[in-house]
């Protein structure tokens, strides 16, 4: 499940963002969606590639990796997010839901570090 009103273009800083083109309440779960588990050593050979980037701790040891199917890979990360994502670790999926209300034409962001106000720092250098 996606907000029809959600929409992917591309950013100058960024790259592919996730942006909604119409006013988007706070409190609003804007995406569901089923995730790929992987195990730990499955994590190992993924942190060696591109993917590394597009995958997400997953179990409640952290232990596990999962790729999130859907568009939920493509926000992109910000201290000041306007959304934060779940994880039903029992029926492997994983929900976005906005913290903020989000204006039409806005980016929707997440902060990678699990809460969207978690300013610890990321293993990235911040466009934010």
């Amino acid at each position: 499940m996606r907000l029809t009103c959600l929409f992917i273009a591309d950013t100058e800083e960024k790259g592919r963002a996730v942006f909604t083109n119409e006013p988007i309440a706070a409190g609003t779960i804007i995406e569901s969606s089923p995730v790929i588990v992987m195990s730990a050593d499955e994590r190992k050979l993924l942190d060696q590639t591109l993917l590394h980037d597009y995958i997400f701790e997953w179990g409640p040891e952290h232990d596990e990796c999962a790729l999130a199917l859907g568009w939920i890979s493509i926000y992109n990360h910000s201290y000041r997010s306007n959304a934060e994502y779940f994880m039903d670790f029992n029926s492997s999926m994983m929900m976005i839901k906005t913290v903020h209300k989000i204006a039409a034409g806005e980016e929707i962001t997440i902060n990678y570090n699990g809460e969207w106000n978690d300013e610890k720092k990321v293993w990235f250098d911040v466009k934010d």
